[in-house]
């Protein structure tokens, strides 16, 4: 008798490969059996009531609120501009930074943090100075233009 060509180590690898392919059989199969092709249009569609709740049944048209045309607004309003006794603005220097040229100005009306340049200044200013100023709209946001110091 002559021994087997396949060795151990062969056989085990086999059942392995045998039972890869089983496995993946079994969830192809729980998959396709799962899945929602094939299903009508009437279990796939959705409704959505007058809470914005998604659900199944449509809703009675009795119940639905009526929305004229008319009233439909598209895109965003234009906003006005500030009048001219609001464009000279009061605040009060919070950080100013001597030796990089920049700091930041707390608007007394909005309470917003504005940046200033030292290009921008009139007077020197230091931190806690009371300010009036100006704003234009920068690359990053507002900055403060034409600052005066308030005495």
């Amino acid at each position: 008798m002559s021994k087997s060509q396949e060795g151990f180590n062969k056989k085990e690898k086999e059942k392995l490969k045998q039972k890869k392919k089983q496995d993946k059989e079994q969830k192809k199969l729980e998959r396709k059996t799962n899945s929602d092709k094939g299903k009508n249009l009437e279990q796939m569609l959705a409704y959505v009531d007058a809470n914005g709740n998604i659900s199944s049944t449509p809703v009675d048209p009795k119940e639905k609120p009526l929305i004229q045309t008319e009233n439909i607004q598209i895109g965003v309003a234009r906003q006005t501009a500030a009048p001219a006794a609001d464009v000279i603005r009061k605040g009060t220097v919070t950080f100013f930074n001597t030796s990089k040229g920049y700091g930041f100005i707390k608007d007394h009306q909005t309470q917003e943090s504005i940046f200033v340049h030292v290009n921008e200044l009139i007077n020197p200013v230091k931190e806690n100075d009371k300010v009036s100023f100006e704003t234009e709209m920068g690359k990053k946001g507002l900055n403060a233009v034409r600052v005066k110091l308030i005495v």
